[in-house]
């Protein structure tokens, strides 16, 4: 029997026909970036329903989510620029083993007193969907230690606009 490898069975797309590498990098940091630009925001101007979802045990819930927005918003614009990837990186990675560990994985075994116990498979999901979202953010801050950014940054606009000068 004929071994088959499907190259001719779907055709190429010719993909790069409608993206360079710059374009597809840059459409990779924005969408990447979104959420933690997103929460971060949330965090500092509304997030009376975050702190509902805190846990009980801690303290300051406004100043957690203060700084949290902080972390979130500095991480996720370093990384949408392209200013300083790697440490954007690093800290949005330390957030999410933060988070993940302290609030996602106790919320599976132990929901709030508010959660009325026919609400509980909604908070069971939100846990659930919580912990894997940040596993798959994470691994992405992992390929971020090693990438390059392309052209299309922050600082790559400025150096094109000091050679016109």
């Amino acid at each position: 029997m004929r071994e088959h490898s499907g190259s001719d069975t779907f055709p190429r797309v010719p993909v790069k026909a409608f993206f360079n590498h710059d374009a597809s990098e840059l459409l990779f940091r924005l969408l990447f970036s979104s959420i933690f630009v997103v929460l971060g925001a949330e965090h500092l101007f509304n997030d009376e329903l975050i702190q509902q979802l805190m846990p009980a045990w801690l303290p300051m819930k406004r100043v957690c989510s203060i700084a949290s927005g902080v972390i979130l918003l500095m991480g996720g614009a370093s990384i949408a620029l392209g200013v300083r990837v790697q440490e954007g990186a690093i800290l949005l990675g330390l957030f999410l083993i933060v988070v993940t560990l302290v609030i996602h994985v106790p919320g599976m075994f132990q929901a709030p007193d508010s959660i009325a116990p026919a609400d509980m498979w909604l908070w069971d999901l939100y846990q659930r969907s919580n912990f894997i979202k940040n596993v798959c953010l994470l691994g992405v801050c992992f390929h971020l230690l090693t990438h390059e950014p392309g052209s299309l940054t922050l600082p790559g606009y400025l150096q094109r606009q000091r050679q016109r000068q």
